[in-house]
């Protein structure tokens, strides 16, 4: 009976690689929108000054974090959660969720009804965090995948899609 081996599960170390470069793009692209935006700028706004919001894989990792400097700008701040103050932690339960939420087969509020999130913050700050990261999907993904990403697809001006898509592209790749 105590002949039995223990097997662990692999690391899946290619899925957390893509996983990781994806967190890495969109929170640079968050960045790059609240200064192309205006409805990304108005929902940081409504958010206190040196919010920080953390989004990122149980249980280790990856992660991206989110937050507003001193002088109201929304920065990218990297991925390493110690020493830092989160104010909203989103995190997605496993790795096999993640892939299904960045391969763009399922959106944010699906995962979240098929309870593949978990959300420890105030749920008006998850809200608007989630409203950004729609925001952010339609401008990065062409319109059918963004459609399969967000659960309404906006109408917008040619204008606001494609140039704005353009400067958030140049922003989030330049670092500014």
């Amino acid at each position: 009976m105590n002949e039995f081996r223990e097997v662990t599960p692999g690391g899946k170390p290619f899925k957390k690689a893509y996983v990781a470069l994806m967190l890495w793009f969109v929170g640079r692209a968050i960045q790059a929108a609240a200064k192309v935006d205006g409805d990304v700028k108005k929902e940081f706004e409504k958010l206190p000054e040196g919010f920080t919001f953390c989004l990122g894989v149980m249980p280790h990792g990856p992660y991206m974090i989110v937050g507003k400097d001193r002088k109201e700008r929304v920065k990218y701040m990297g991925w390493r959660r110690e020493g830092r103050s989160i104010d909203l932690d989103m995190k997605i339960k496993n790795i096999e969720a993640a892939i299904l939420m960045f391969t763009f087969q399922e959106g944010t509020a699906v995962a979240t009804a098929r309870d593949r999130m978990v959300v420890d913050g105030e749920v008006p700050y998850a809200c608007a965090i989630v409203r950004v990261l729609d925001i952010g999907e339609v401008y990065l993904l062409p319109k059918i995948i963004a459609r399969l990403a967000v659960k309404r697809y906006p109408v917008w001006s040619f204008g606001r899609k494609y140039i704005g898509r353009v400067r958030i592209y140049f922003r989030s790749i330049v670092g500014y």
